[in-house]
């Protein structure tokens, strides 16, 4: 069986992440995965290209040194914001009544049901993809996808939930992919593919909320009846809860956003003696330095991630499906992991909590952060090309050592000479100062990390060789001209 590669990006508001894949049959090896904060994007699309190529060329080119190919195609997800949904129906007869209805029916379908639905400007909105909800044959009426194919009937009708975006953020996903060098092969509708990266095919049968809380948007999918019901997202996410943070410490945004990943907490009251912990921001300028209660962050990040879940359980209520999730909610995204968050959608809502993890359908071996919550939409969009069966292209760098071609008489003859290692050249790391008790950074400063060096690039055995045989005409004269490359 062909071994096929699949490369994922995910355009996150916050940080994006490159996620390669080497699958054969269901065998799915992920050998790279790397985060890089993010430009250019707001609400998880891109409004500024030029801004969002940069990290994209950056982190694409990481991957080629990395692993030493070339990428020249990867797969997107689409923006989740702002995304809505409509109803449309699609029907066909006279089909013939001993005629099977096959899965490429069903597929014919519901292209016929995306285009027929009349958009309000198709120069400004798009469809980002659409979900059959049911079928029926003329006599038998919700009949689920799974359970139409294969039965004999005259006529085929089904309904399907359509889903529209901002067309531009589509556009610029393409001229951001120009701009760095690459091409996306194909754009994933995340609401669909990210459910399937972490939810259990029980919790999808029996009916499940998955909240997708990410840097610039969160959303939430439900499933019942194991198909996708209601989808619906809002701009507000981890980022709005960094700019609380430093609005009311009045501190910069990466010293709040590291001390939002490194004490965020919802639910004050449940710290216990963490609560009055201090934490002590030194001030490089004229300002003071600030001092900051843990109890006092959770209350800021509380109110925050309150507000955003009452608007989830608001979309939940909406869907007509509140009664019906047996399985509770599951929340998965950048800022999933907020210490005490499921208790707190817990006394919000009522409904069990847990946190969504990519689903054990992946192998990988040191690849930090694959596992995390942060990845399931890097997965989702793996296993969604899988089943797809794509093939990012990927090209393997020559690996042969430099030649330099020798001329003696009429003959080449090729000598192996081994480049010498590029010296990079060390410099003395300056002292760090030393955080007091109580601190938790020494200054409001990032460390910078000195970039790697760039490995010399190797010649190609077959330009060398002919620029051997060049020399060798322009010295001795011989007639090497009618040689040609496919001879040599």
């Amino acid at each position: 069986m062909e071994e096929k590669n699949i490369v994922a990006l995910d355009l996150g508001t916050s940080t994006i992440a490159l996620t390669v894949a080497k699958v054969n049959g269901d065998d799915v090896q992920i050998i790279y995965y790397k985060e890089m904060p993010s430009a250019g994007i707001r609400y998880s699309g891109i409004f500024n290209p030029v801004n969002a190529s940069d990290p994209v060329s950056r982190i694409i080119k990481d991957a080629e040194e990395a692993l030493d190919i070339k990428i020249t195609e990867v797969v997107v997800g689409k923006p989740k914001y702002a995304v809505r949904q409509e109803s449309n129906s699609g029907k066909v007869i006279d089909r013939g009544e001993d005629t099977d209805i096959t899965a490429e029916d069903i597929a014919a379908l519901k292209q016929s049901a995306e285009d027929s639905y009349p958009l309000e400007d198709e120069s400004k909105e798009a469809i980002y993809g659409a979900v059959a909800q049911s079928f029926s044959d003329g006599e038998n009426f919700q009949i689920i996808e799974n359970d139409i194919i294969g039965m004999a009937s005259d006529t085929l009708e089904g309904h399907f939930k359509i889903f529209i975006g901002k067309s531009k953020d589509l556009k610029n996903i393409d001229t951001t992919m120009r701009k760095s060098g690459i091409t996306a092969r194909k754009k994933y509708f995340t609401a669909d593919t990210t459910a399937k990266a972490v939810l259990s095919e029980a919790e999808m049968e029996n009916g499940v909320a998955l909240i997708d809380f990410g840097g610039g948007s969160t959303s939430v999918t439900i499933y019942h009846g194991n198909i996708l019901r209601h989808y619906a997202s809002i701009p507000f996410g981890g980022k709005n809860i960094t700019n609380d943070i430093k609005t009311e410490c009045q501190i910069s945004e990466r010293l709040a956003e590291n001390i939002k990943l490194a004490y965020g907490a919802c639910m004050p009251e449940k710290l216990q003696n963490l609560s009055e912990k201090v934490l002590h921001i030194i001030s490089n300028n004229a300002e003071p330095d600030k001092q900051v209660t843990v109890k006092y962050l959770s209350e800021i990040i509380t109110a925050r991630v309150e507000e955003i879940m009452m608007a989830m359980l608001y979309e939940i209520e909406q869907s007509g499906f509140a009664d019906l999730l047996r399985s509770g909610i599951v929340v998965t995204g950048g800022c999933a992991q907020t210490a005490n968050l499921g208790n707190f959608i817990y006394e919000l809502s009522g409904y069990r909590v847990r946190t969504g993890y990519p689903q054990g359908k992946i192998s990988a071996i040191g690849c930090d952060g694959i596992k995390d919550t942060t990845a399931a939409t890097s997965i989702g969009l793996i296993l969604a090309a899988k089943e797809d069966v794509l093939n990012c292209e990927i090209i393997e760098e020559e690996t042969v050592e430099e030649y330099i071609e020798e001329p003696v008489a009429p003959v080449v003859e090729t000598v192996t000479e081994t480049p010498a290692a590029e010296e990079v050249p060390v410099t003395p790391a300056a002292p760090k100062s030393q955080p007091r008790d109580g601190e938790i950074f020494a200054d409001d400063e990032i460390e910078t990390v000195a970039p790697k060096p760039k490995k010399p690039k190797k010649k190609s055995f077959i330009n060398v060789f002919w620029a051997g045989v060049k020399k060798v005409q322009e010295e001795t004269g011989s007639l090497l001209d009618d040689i040609s490359r496919e001879e040599v």
